[in-house]
């Protein structure tokens, strides 16, 4: 199964709210292997859409990737809170929307409460859903459900070289996994400073497809030292890369943004010339792409859940 962006249900939703005006330089050109509905977005109202609970919860903060899953017209999103202290547990949480910008707190959360889990994605296979996520001290885990609420801890995922060894120990995070032709792929960065790529038959053992990374930092200014993917999506027989990156100096310096990437085979990447998709100075980051009956949506995460939607022609 791929890493989907979800199927529209078959009644449409008329939703009425304010849009933000586009800034002068958007929306950036699209281009043939670039569609418009993948990189033309404009934020939907004045403020996020879902945000840290704060003092007296368990989420006073959010942080790093969440992810959206639109199943039977409905809306979950699954994200990490925690007491906004460097150390605090991260800690899972769920919440729910008939409509993605409305969103009700599961009244489990959180749901894991004894395990580090951060940065998350979730994949639907077959009965169960798979959810990848780094674990303490940034190192990727797997977990997996059968109702999106009751986790169950696989453990951390076994990457290896190509040589058949370990990989060098340190952190490995930002999990994006997805099935494509018959085998699942998952990419992961190494301290922000590159994305590899390592496939599985069984989801159990991972084996990189070469032993540099496939994504790197740079050359434009908003990416240059700081790379992370957080979700690849299949369009039209090409995959698509929603990632974000950050300069670590300069006036925009730790500012995250996102930006996108063309692939014909997972491996060779091509950056959008248009990128970022969002102004580097809104620190946006985590973004992840839903289809809705308005069309794409994205979602940006960190550190507040934003809802983008397509951008007036």
């Amino acid at each position: 199964m791929r890493v989907a962006i979800g199927r529209a249900a078959s009644v449409a939703v008329l939703i009425v709210t304010a849009c933000r005006p586009m800034p002068a330089d958007r929306p950036p050109p699209a281009r043939a292997d670039f569609p418009r509905e993948l990189v033309a977005f404009v934020q939907r109202g004045d403020g996020p859409v879902f945000e840290a609970a704060g003092p007296g919860h368990w989420d006073i903060k959010v942080r790093e990737r969440g992810w959206v899953l639109r199943e039977d017209g409905a809306y979950k999103l699954w994200y990490t809170g925690y007491d906004g202290t460097p150390t605090g547990r991260r800690m899972l949480g769920l919440a729910t929307s008939p409509d993605g910008i409305t969103w009700t707190r599961h009244p489990a959360n959180p749901l894991v409460r004894d395990r580090w889990v951060e940065d998350v994605m979730v994949v639907k296979d077959g009965g169960r859903y798979l959810m990848f996520a780094e674990g303490e001290n940034d190192r990727a885990q797997l977990l997996t459900s059968a109702d999106g609420v009751s986790w169950e801890p696989l453990g951390r995922l076994d990457v290896r070289l190509t040589t058949g060894g370990p990989i060098p120990d340190g952190p490995f995070g930002t999990p994006t996994a997805l099935r494509a032709g018959g085998r699942w792929h998952l990419f992961y960065e190494r301290s922000d400073k590159g994305v590899w790529l390592a496939t599985s038959d069984d989801l159990t053992v991972w084996t990189n497809v070469r032993d540099e990374p496939v994504l790197v930092p740079g050359p434009g200014a908003y990416d240059r030292d700081m790379i992370a993917v957080n979700q690849v999506i299949e369009v039209g027989g090409r995959y698509y890369a929603y990632y974000h990156g950050c300069a670590t100096a300069g006036p925009d310096a730790r500012k995250w943004s996102t930006a996108v990437a063309v692939s014909d085979d997972l491996r060779r990447w091509e950056k959008y010339p248009g990128n970022p998709l969002l102004p580097v100075a809104e620190n946006k980051s985590s973004g992840v792409i839903v289809r809705a009956d308005d069309g794409l949506r994205l979602y940006t995460m960190h550190p507040a859940v934003y809802l983008h939607t397509p951008a007036p022609e």
